[in-house]
């Protein structure tokens, strides 16, 4: 996040997913510093929940795509409802995934748009119509606009296969992360979430998890164990956090809360 996303450097962005009983709200302390974003209640047995509405952004396979759906399926991630599946690629597996989940899905592909302006305008279009309070960039190899950036201020995570601020920045993706890994001959990587700013890589970062690197690696057998040991368990879990209200963002670093 640069210096201008925080404004006197003092703003503090808390997703809130406030439960009450009947129609009364539980009273927040009012602070000019504090920015609640609430998602649309529903609700559960008396009691009005507020979910939080993800839009998941993928170009792939979609892995880290159903490591949420399995989340939300058995319980470990609660208080989300997974709005919608965003492709810029119309093969790609993940929307199968979503429509096998049954999760809207759809692709917004450059090739269809006369610009990249044009894209653009319809990729924020998809997520605005969506009713997103959290986008989740999934292994999404575009650029976003900073459009949506600003729109969606601290409301985008990014799952990056690395341990921040190692092996990230301008043309570090998929398998280049995993190849300046091992060139380099570090011992130890892993997997980072972290809010989307207008840099690359450079948001606050909510979640790591370190991985061993073994002898005889490739970089294909390291993306693998750094997806099964970190990346498949640090977004799920850092989804859950932010759905539950438990990670604020103050002075361009995370807060989580027990």
């Amino acid at each position: 996040m640069n210096g201008d996303s925080v404004k006197n450097h003092t703003d503090v962005l808390i997703f809130h997913t406030g439960i009450c009983a009947g129609a009364s709200q539980i009273p927040l302390m009012a602070d000019a510093n504090l920015r609640f974003a609430s998602p649309p209640s529903r609700e559960r047995s008396g009691m009005r929940i507020n979910m939080l509405n993800v839009v998941v952004c993928v170009s792939g396979g979609g892995t880290n795509l159903q490591a949420i759906i399995d989340g939300v399926a058995r319980g470990t991630i609660t208080n989300v409802r997974l709005a919608r599946v965003i492709s810029n690629n119309r093969n790609a597996y993940a929307l199968e995934r979503a429509a096998g989940a049954g999760i809207d899905a759809v692709c917004v592909s450059p090739r269809d748009y006369g610009s990249r302006e044009q894209f653009h305008e319809a990729l924020l279009r998809a997520v605005d119509e969506a009713g997103a309070d959290l986008v989740v960039l999934a292994g999404f190899l575009v650029v976003l606009p900073g459009a949506l950036i600003r729109k969606y201020e601290n409301r985008i995570i990014n799952i990056h296969p690395s341990l921040i601020p190692s092996f990230c920045g301008t043309g570090y993706y998929g398998l280049k992360v995993h190849e300046a890994a091992l060139a380099r001959g570090v011992k130890v990587t892993g997997a980072t979430v972290h809010f989307v700013d207008e840099g690359t890589d450079t948001g606050p970062i909510i979640m790591q998890k370190a991985v061993a690197v073994e002898p005889g690696d490739t970089p294909e057998t390291l993306q693998r164990r750094v997806m099964e040991q970190a990346e498949w368990v640090i977004l799920p879990e850092s989804l859950n956090l932010i759905a539950n209200g438990k990670v604020a963002v103050q002075d361009g670093r995370t807060v989580i809360t027990a």
